[in-house]
């Protein structure tokens, strides 16, 4: 039987390849003019075809029930791999398909798999929002925030009795701000980097 000790490690041993690998894909990137350079990154995404979109989201969606890596390196990656536009559309398919699938599970598997993911600390800072009669409303705030944990959120809001027709809207509008935020804001900072590194 596998334990709980043996996952996590797993786990551990996955988030520190991806960010290796998130490492070396940008020495690669630069190294053969991707992020700057259309003609060079059409070209290596002409390599995937139609499955670059589709593997990027399935990142995404991952991404958010099993956060391995920063969630703004997923959409910093979308804007420098598949521009401003469809980078954005992919980024918000991808998180929020992935936060309504956070929160089923919450609200299938209860509090036990929030122990699994979530780190003890993080829980006990948070969880006296479930008993806040207005947490509907400070959840909606959180999300629209760039700065919350929303993932965990999207945890914590699957064990209280909020529906999912009000979940869903609630991360349908409310995501497109923090994404964008953190997409570009994090696009400016990388490439005023480039400019002054190179």
């Amino acid at each position: 039987m596998v334990t709980k000790r043996t996952l996590k490690i797993v786990w551990q041993l996955g988030t520190a390849l991806t960010l290796v690998g998130s490492v070396l894909f940008i020495i690669y990137g630069f190294k053969h003019n991707l992020f700057y350079s259309e003609h060079a990154l059409e070209k290596f995404l002409g390599q995937f075809g139609i499955w670059a979109p589709i593997l990027f989201i399935i990142f995404q969606f991952v991404q958010v029930i099993l956060p391995i890596v920063p969630g703004g390196i997923g959409c910093l990656a979308g804007i420098l791999i598949f521009g401003p536009v469809m980078g954005l559309i992919y980024n918000y398919i991808g998180i929020c398909f992935g936060s309504i699938a956070t929160f089923a599970l919450a609200k299938n598997y209860g509090t036990s798999i929030i122990s699994f993911f979530v780190s003890k600390k993080l829980r006990q800072k948070y969880q006296q929002w479930v008993n806040h009669k207005r947490f509907d409303l400070i959840f909606t705030l959180a999300i629209f925030s760039p700065i919350a944990p929303d993932d965990y959120l999207c945890f914590l809001a699957g064990t209280t009795q909020m529906t999912y027709k009000k979940f869903s809207l609630i991360i349908l509008v409310g995501k497109p701000l923090p994404i964008t935020i953190f997409s570009f804001g994090l696009e400016w900072i990388f490439r005023n980097l480039f400019t002054w590194i190179s």
